[in-house]
């Protein structure tokens, strides 16, 4: 039987005149792995500070077992600005020690690159004081890490990580003994290390068995029995629920509850975009041109981030950019970004941006754009437009679309000076939604972004006629709002990834394989591999970009296929003629994929 560590009983907390937490009752086990969801502002964070007696209750009553071990990751770092990362992290050990401590290198790999800390000016002797958030928190995140605990109460672990962090950090966690109580928006991390649920509204905490997936299901089910009458929500969470069990990219192999009522509940249920009907607004609304990179080369000062790059961008392209940190996902967004603000007249360090005509774009960037204090949210958003046309026949007005963001009819009166970091990235999302762009461009949309109004962006994306490009560490998100994957695996180069984020961890660590391999005694004469030549690997470049515009077609002509085939449903002869045509289709998509990875390889 699992030694109970945490109880919570009959806890209340009240703020002001709001009970966040009222009569809460909740108990952690060894073993347990629970991930906490709410809305920003419903309480999440007061709980785990409770549950770890960082903050006191107003009654009831928090007991922890004898000798407990706790380790806590806050959203605020206690560490020493005047130390180094090595006192901070590793103590007194001497190198031989840590170094030979494989859990120590472990998370010193994981988090940092490395055991040498690339990227800190001075590895492990860097001092704490200069460094910037992120860093300071990865610092925080390690110390605990390598620290042995029962348990791990962990406020955002994921923020300032990268999709490769993400994907170490919950191996990391699964592999731990530890029980782990978590505080997240990232969707794909849930999924991956929670085997319980709790969601945190109005004052009360429902408890769910099974990761993020089961908690969808559990959640639509709990509603449609309850008869609630939040209708919107409830379809949000239906058809998010549909796109898990359709078999989303990525998905944890965790066994799924109740599948059959999952599959009654859903059945109903279109698929969360019309792809061919959006490619046809999307065309109608841009043309044929967005923006076209001709043997692009983009630096950042001396240092070159990507070379001799041709790429497309067309009418309805759904983009998920991925890569390391410091890359160029960003600088290529701002490249183009400015390309379209100066009508063509900004241009890159090397080659050319042409950018179509019709072109309207919208640029969500990490910084949130200040706003005059004063001006009340609903304020804010009808100085950009009273009412918004989202496409497909859907029109907001102003007021409508604060709502759906979760700004309320009391909230939309709020000075925009009183609103939280989160609130404010929200109305910034707003404000370039009702400018009605055809072209998106969001870097990290999903900072400080709960996981209902995350759902909600998704839903208004779903339905969105327009050209996009996604930069998130949220890998859920990218899975739910693009089509295709695009990379930047810091050799200058822009990739295309069939198998999408699977495939860019893949190529990663085969990548860091290589470089170590390189970095070891180089073999006896004789043995090594011929090199290629500068002009077979531009040759290799060329072909891999000339195959991905190639899928591109493919993809396009499937959609429509598919669509002509549900169109015909009835018509059993042009069905079959139809059907003959995908499978020659996914036949010529299978070479071209084997072919791109040929070359990839090589590349």
């Amino acid at each position: 039987m699992a030694v109970n560590l945490v109880n919570v009983e009959n806890v209340s907390k009240v703020y002001g005149t709001r009970a966040l937490l009222d009569g809460v009752s909740l108990g952690v086990s060894e073993g347990d792995r629970i991930g906490v969801v709410g809305r920003n502002g419903d309480g999440k964070t007061t709980l785990i500070r409770m549950l770890a007696k960082a903050e006191e209750a107003d009654s009831g009553r928090v007991t922890h077992a004898g000798g407990l071990r706790l380790g806590v990751l806050t959203q605020h770092d206690s560490l020493d600005p005047e130390a180094t990362v090595r006192h901070e992290v590793i103590g007194d050990l001497a190198d031989h020690e840590w170094a030979g401590n494989a859990k120590i290198r472990d998370v010193l790999t994981g988090l940092f690159g490395g055991l040498d800390l690339p990227g800190f000016p001075k590895g492990l002797d860097t001092v704490i004081a200069p460094l910037s958030g992120g860093e300071r928190r990865r610092i925080a995140l390690a110390k605990l890490l390598i620290e042995e605990q029962d348990l791990l109460v962990l406020d955002e672990p994921t923020n300032h990580l990268d999709v490769e962090g993400i994907a170490w950090l919950a191996a990391h966690l699964r592999e731990r003994r530890s029980a782990l109580v978590c505080v997240t928006h990232d969707r794909w991390f849930l999924d991956q290390v929670c085997t319980r649920m709790w969601d945190v509204q109005r004052g009360t905490v429902y408890e769910y068995e099974g990761g993020y997936s089961d908690y969808v299901f559990a959640r639509a089910e709990r509603e449609r029995i309850a008869a609630t009458e939040e209708t919107k929500r409830q379809n949000l969470v239906r058809k998010e629920l549909a796109w898990l069990r359709r078999g989303a990219p990525a998905r944890t192999s965790k066994p799924r509850f109740r599948v059959e009522a999952a599959n009654e509940l859903i059945k109903d249920v279109p698929p969360p975009r019309d792809s061919s009907e959006l490619m046809k607004f999307a065309s109608s609304r841009l043309g044929k041109s967005v923006f076209d990179l001709e043997d692009v080369t983009i630096q950042a000062g001396p240092k070159v981030l990507l070379e001799h790059v041709t790429w497309q961008l067309g009418p309805g392209d759904r983009i998920g950019l991925v890569g390391v940190n410091g890359a160029g996902k960003t600088s290529l967004l701002r490249a183009m970004e400015q390309a379209a603000r100066t009508e063509g007249e900004a241009q890159p360090a090397g080659g050319r941006i042409a950018v179509g005509r019709t072109v309207k774009l919208a640029y969500l960037s990490q910084e949130v754009a200040e706003l005059d204090p004063s001006l009340r949210v609903l304020e804010a958003v009808q100085q950009v437009r009273e009412r918004v046309d989202l496409g497909k026949g859907r029109e907001m007005t102003a007021g409508q679309l604060c709502e759906t963001f979760g700004f309320g009819k009391e909230k939309q009166w709020t000075p925009v000076g009183d609103l939280s970091g989160g609130e404010r990235r929200r109305l910034q999302l707003l404000r370039l939604l009702m400018d009605e762009p055809n072209v998106l461009f969001l870097d990290e949309p999903t900072n400080d972004l709960d996981i209902e109004t995350l759902t909600q962006l998704e839903d208004l994306l779903d339905g969105w006629p327009g050209s996009m490009i996604v930069i998130s560490h949220d890998r859920f998100f990218v899975e739910r709002t693009t089509d295709t994957v695009q990379a930047l695996l810091g050799d200058g180069t822009l990739r295309m990834l069939p198998r999408g984020i699977d495939e860019y961890l893949e190529r990663r660590h085969r990548m860091e394989q290589q470089a170590a391999a390189a970095s070891a005694p180089a073999p006896a004469a004789g043995s090594a591999a011929p090199e290629r030549s500068a002009a077979e690997l531009r040759a290799a470049k060329k072909e891999l970009q000339k195959i991905e515009r190639q899928l591109d077609r493919v993809s396009e002509k499937e959609s429509t296929l598919h669509a002509r085939i549900a169109e015909h449903a009835t018509d059993f002869a042009k069905v079959a003629e139809l059907d003959a045509e995908l499978r020659d289709l996914v036949g010529e998509r299978e070479e071209l994929e084997l072919r791109w990875l040929e070359l990839a390889e090589d590349a």
